[in-house]
């Protein structure tokens, strides 16, 4: 099952990648994308553009579209009022770790850590990323799951991987 596990990871990377690399940053790859334009407007509204297009290098794990419809429509409304620039700053810093870590260091850490591994985010909290049900998955603090659905978006600056949920730190 972990070789089934592997491989798939490995091909979708693989396939994903070839499709999707970008010419710009990370934050060029999100505007240009129309599965990111709620993302793009939370990074607006919390003034992370500047920061997420410096040298980094950053690992985004990128909400959808579908991904922040999840959230309630006056929470996420609420969010993005200048102020609640703070919050939704911590939210959002929250999808991001630092240094560039493709797919294939994910899989090579989840093997290594016999199928789970914690990685630090800019927020300074931790995910936990982890294989279930033959997936690859986020699990945020409060316990939620999170599955990465696409993987690396490269940019001149990091790499994007696609997330089904928002996560949440404490």
């Amino acid at each position: 099952m972990k070789k089934l596990v592997f491989v798939f990871t490995t091909l979708v990377a693989l396939t994903f990648s070839q499709k999707a690399t970008a010419q710009g940053t990370i934050v060029d790859a999100a505007v240009s994308n129309e599965n990111f334009t709620t993302l793009v407007a939370a990074l607006k509204a919390a003034d992370l553009v500047e920061a997420l297009q410096g040298d980094g290098p950053f690992t985004v794990f990128a909400p959808t579209n579908d991904a922040f419809a999840k959230i309630d429509e006056a929470t996420l409304g609420s969010l993005l009022k200048p102020e609640n620039k703070e919050t939704l700053a911590k939210i959002l810093t929250y999808h991001v770790v630092s240094g560039k870590l493709m797919a294939s260091d994910v899989v090579a850490a989840l093997k290594k850590g016999k199928g789970k591994v914690e990685v630090e985010t800019l927020a300074g909290q931790k995910l936990t990323v982890m294989q279930k049900d033959g997936k690859i998955w986020l699990k945020d603090q409060a316990g939620n799951y999170s599955e990465i659905t696409a993987t690396d978006v490269a940019g001149s600056n990091g790499v994007i991987h696609v997330i089904d949920t928002v996560v949440m730190p404490k």
